[in-house]
This record gives C-alpha cells, structure tokens and sequence, in this order.
C-alpha cells in the first residue's frame, strides 16, 4: 500500500465559514478546519477573536496531499474566495480578524504564494493594489466546533450570509464564478 503524503496550507479569507465549501471534497483535500492563528493569545475564544483585540485572523487549516491537489492549485483555488485588495477585512466582515492572508508552512510554499501575488498583481484584473499578506504559519487553534464544517450544519444560514456579506456578488463580478 502506498503511503500518501500529506502537507498543510493554512489561508485566511474573511469569514472563515465561507472558506470551507471550496476546498471541501477536491481530490486530495483530507480535512479542513476553521480555527485562528497570527495572534499572541493562546487557545482564544469566537468571543474574544471576533473583537479584534487577540491579533488572530479567522482562517482554514486544510490538510492535503501534494501529490493529488498541489499546493499550486490549492492557491488557485483561494484567490477567487477573497477581495485581494481589501486589508480592512472581508465584504461585510469589517476588522483585522477578517483580513485575507496566506500562511505559508515551508519555503516552497511561500515562494508559490508569492509567485501567485504577483501574477495577480500583473494581471490587470484589478485596478486597486492586492494587499493580501504572505506571513509565515505559526500556532493554530481550532475554532470551536459548532464553527467546524457550517456550511453543512446550518446550509440556509451560510447561503444567506453568503449573499447577505456580498461575496457571492463579488465573486461573480470580479472572477466570473
């Protein structure tokens, strides 16, 4: 039997329930978790991380294998989520715990997330700065767990917030999905 390898990526994009559902079930995808990390409080609270005091952000811990969904396909897949040129939070989730950002765990992924930046940044899609941070991952802490897999959990809440925060409509004008 052949071992399968398996690496994390770690990404921030505003609420972290509406970051779930994309990288849910893609090949090579083991698990997601919602959770915090980027902050100096250890083991916080929704409570106290949505106050925008503990330096957290709200982000998605995802455990893949390479080898099946590479990690250049994982950053594909996250730009599309985000306003890459917001640093004020996500849509209608306002604050520093809502900035986008990528976590990188290794050099080689933070080199591709840096590579991909920059292609965003030379494409032209978007006339204001992408201002999406690439900081290295550092401790992480699961969201509790009503938080974990909402989408599923609570399917009519998380379709109307996704409507409600403009995501959807944001995604649709500026990356035609």
């Amino acid at each position: 039997m052949i071992e399968s390898k398996k690496e994390t990526a770690t990404f921030a994009g505003g609420c972290f329930w509406c970051m779930v559902k994309p990288f849910d079930e893609m090949p090579g995808i083991y698990g997601i978790i919602s959770g915090y990390t980027g902050g100096d409080k250890e083991n916080p609270a929704y409570e106290e991380v949505k106050t925008g005091t503990t330096g957290h952000y709200e982000a998605v811990q995802i455990t893949f294998d390479p080898e099946v969904f590479p990690y250049e396909k994982l950053l594909e897949l996250y730009w599309p989520q985000i306003d890459p040129t917001d640093d004020e939070g996500q849509f209608f989730d306002r604050g520093s715990q809502y900035r986008a950002a990528i976590f990188y765990h290794n050099e080689q992924q933070q080199a591709l997330a840096q590579q991909s930046l920059k292609e965003l940044a030379e494409s032209g899609r978007f006339k204001k700065p992408i201002v999406t941070q690439i900081l290295p991952a550092s401790v992480f802490y699961p969201a509790e767990d009503y938080h974990q897999d909402f989408y599923k959990k609570n399917p009519e809440k998380y379709k109307q917030e996704r409507i409600e925060s403009g995501r959807d409509s944001f995604i649709q004008q500026n990356w035609g999905k």
